[in-house]
């Protein structure tokens, strides 16, 4: 064999992938979770499944890696934030609370995204499988029950952020979401409007259900019917915004206020009525909720709800730490912590003229 063909087949061979835990996951017809506790001696395994998987790592010559093995065993603690948000302002606020809080504990934080069409269980598993101690789930990820289940049967301490809803084994994170929406419909009938559209978040999460019927409560305390009309249905996008907007706005008794579930939606309202030739707030009032950094980055700058979003996943790694420090992983499940919001008002609301109706 010549120098050269030589170096070609080293060369190619070099360039095989190695197997991963996931190809010892499918080959054993076990989940990637399983193949982990093989893996780690852990005890909670069947003997027969134990020999399935120790074959199919020797078939594929698998070697774990073993410089994650290191970190999961070392005393710093990991701890994972799996997302999946379309919202990047949110996002945003929500990993820089995170970060902050890691810096102060001396943790560290994975982060990880699920792509979309990516099955989440599996992100979630190969997460676990690198060695994380806690997680934690912003939304849509804090409502997914799939992901929740998958993450109790693991033992892994897992705080969900901003859901409406306890979920059992599951610490929470939240803000009185009705309380607040109420709160901001209100104000906005305080302002002298009577037909307040509202624009709804993603209808799988708790907190919309609970923003729609803060919105209808107040609405009921003032005698103000409600109408199923000026509802329109968002997905906390701001895509979905603009959708929602234009029909709520193309009705010719328009409303004179819109309510957004979030401030990308709001955002995407007032861009609906520029395009439309109205002004905001004179002839349109647009409110949001969330007080993230758009809210003060477009004009009129928004009113809105501010749910303390830094706070909230700060307080989320904080719970985590201290848990796992103290070796009392067992009382993080169940646990609810509810911090304050703000209505924040800015350059986006006024009273309803009458030319506007």
């Amino acid at each position: 064999m010549s120098e050269s063909e030589r170096k070609r087949r080293s060369s190619k061979s070099r360039q095989v992938k190695a197997p991963t835990i996931a190809d010892v996951a499918a080959l054993a017809g076990v989940s990637i979770m399983t193949v982990s506790r093989v893996i780690n001696s852990e005890p909670k395994v069947r003997q027969s499944t134990r020999e399935t998987v120790m074959a199919a790592i020797a078939r594929l010559n698998y070697a774990p890696n073993r410089a994650a093995r290191s970190l999961a065993g070392a005393s710093q603690l990991r701890l994972g934030l799996l997302y999946s948000n379309p919202s990047e302002a949110f996002l945003s606020a929500f990993v820089v609370g995170s970060l902050e809080e890691a810096g102060r504990s001396d943790v560290q934080i994975v982060i990880q995204k699920v792509e979309d069409g990516e099955d989440v269980c599996l992100a979630v598993e190969r997460m676990v499988a690198g060695g994380v101690h806690g997680v934690i789930l912003p939304p849509p990820l804090n409502e997914a029950n799939d992901v929740l289940a998958v993450l109790r049967e693991a033992n892994v301490p897992t705080v969900a952020v901003t859901t409406a809803v306890p979920h059992a084994g599951i610490a929470t994170i939240m803000i009185d979401d009705r309380s607040a929406a109420r709160e901001m419909t209100a104000h906005l009938i305080g302002l002298g409007h009577r037909r307040i559209g509202f624009i709804l978040g993603h209808p799988a999460l708790s907190a919309s259900g609970a923003r729609l019927e803060g919105y209808r409560a107040a609405l009921a305390e003032a005698g103000i019917p409600f109408d199923e009309a000026l509802v329109a249905q968002g997905y906390f996008t701001y895509r979905s915004g603009l959708d929602a907007a234009e029909r709520l706005l193309s009705f010719e008794d328009r409303p004179s206020a819109i309510f957004a579930s979030n401030d990308d939606m709001a955002a995407a309202a007032v861009a609906i009525a520029h395009r439309r030739g109205l002004d905001v707030p004179r002839d349109l009032t647009v409110c949001g909720f969330d007080d993230v950094a758009l809210a003060t980055t477009i004009w009129p700058e928004l009113t809105t709800i501010q749910q303390p979003i830094v706070e909230m996943s700060r307080r989320a790694v904080e719970l985590l730490v201290t848990m796992l420090r103290n070796k009392r992983e067992d009382e993080i499940g169940d646990q609810r912590i509810e911090l304050e919001y703000k209505l924040v008002r800015r350059q986006s609301d006024a009273a309803p003229r009458l030319s506007s109706r």
